[in-house]
């Protein structure tokens, strides 16, 4: 199935996993449950459309350089409706 987005694991070892991923236009990351705490790095400036478990959405807006981070339990699907560019950006979880 292809959803327009892939994940590249950059980086994995006992206390931290780095993903890299991009979503391309339309594309979205299926629903998906975070099992540890994260930090999120956006690479580029653009806005995603983040639907939680409940069916709330939040828009997203990312600037790049400037992270931020969400608790481990978190549950949503991220979505790139409006941008005509890849969303690119950095997850680090913190495992254990």
């Amino acid at each position: 199935m292809n959803t327009g987005s892939h994940a590249e694991v950059q980086l994995e070892n006992e206390h931290f996993k780095v993903t890299k991923w991009t979503i391309e236009p339309g594309g979205h990351i299926p629903m998906h449950v975070h099992e540890y705490e994260y930090v999120v790095v956006p690479l580029v400036s653009d806005t995603m459309h983040v639907v939680l478990a409940d069916g709330d959405e939040i828009i997203a807006e990312l600037v790049a350089g400037q992270s931020y981070t969400r608790p481990a339990g978190s549950e949503h699907r991220v979505e790139n409706r409006e941008s005509r560019a890849d969303i690119v950006f950095v997850e680090v979880e913190k495992l254990g």
